[in-house]
């Protein structure tokens, strides 16, 4: 499955609907820790924004992403990884029939145990597959 994973604003939608030759998944990635560092819309705009996004044909939002703080105690990011799942199990419910919402992408390496407990399908592991033992 081929699949846009950070997409947060309504010009990158447009420039895919643009360039895609054929309908291109994406999740739409939130903020939902409101760090500065971090990319993604608030979760109070994830409603307009999807409304707003359904305007384009190619593009097929299939679920929720996003970064949660690094912490070195994987449970101080549980409640992050809960909001952003209620967050998509909301919006599933408000879009019913028009944005199928399956994908829940959270998690790296360090805390994607608990990412999987909230209901992550996707999580992104790098130094876990590539440290040296």
């Amino acid at each position: 499955m081929s699949l846009v994973h950070s997409v947060d604003s309504i010009s990158l939608v447009e420039e895919l609907d643009r360039r895609a030759e054929a309908e291109v998944q994406v999740l739409l990635e939130v903020n939902v820790s409101g760090e500065e560092t971090k990319y993604g819309i608030l979760p109070a705009a994830a409603e307009a924004f999807l409304e707003r996004a359904a305007a384009y044909r190619k593009v097929m939002f299939v679920g929720l992403m996003t970064m949660a703080p690094f912490a070195a105690d994987p449970e101080t990011v549980r409640p992050y990884f809960r909001g952003l799942r209620e967050l998509r199990d909301r919006l599933a419910t408000v879009f019913t029939g028009r944005c199928e919402l399956p994908e829940l992408s959270m998690g790296m390496s360090n805390d994607y145990e608990v990412a999987v407990e909230e209901g992550a399908t996707i999580v992104r592991l790098g130094s876990a597959l590539f440290s040296s033992a």
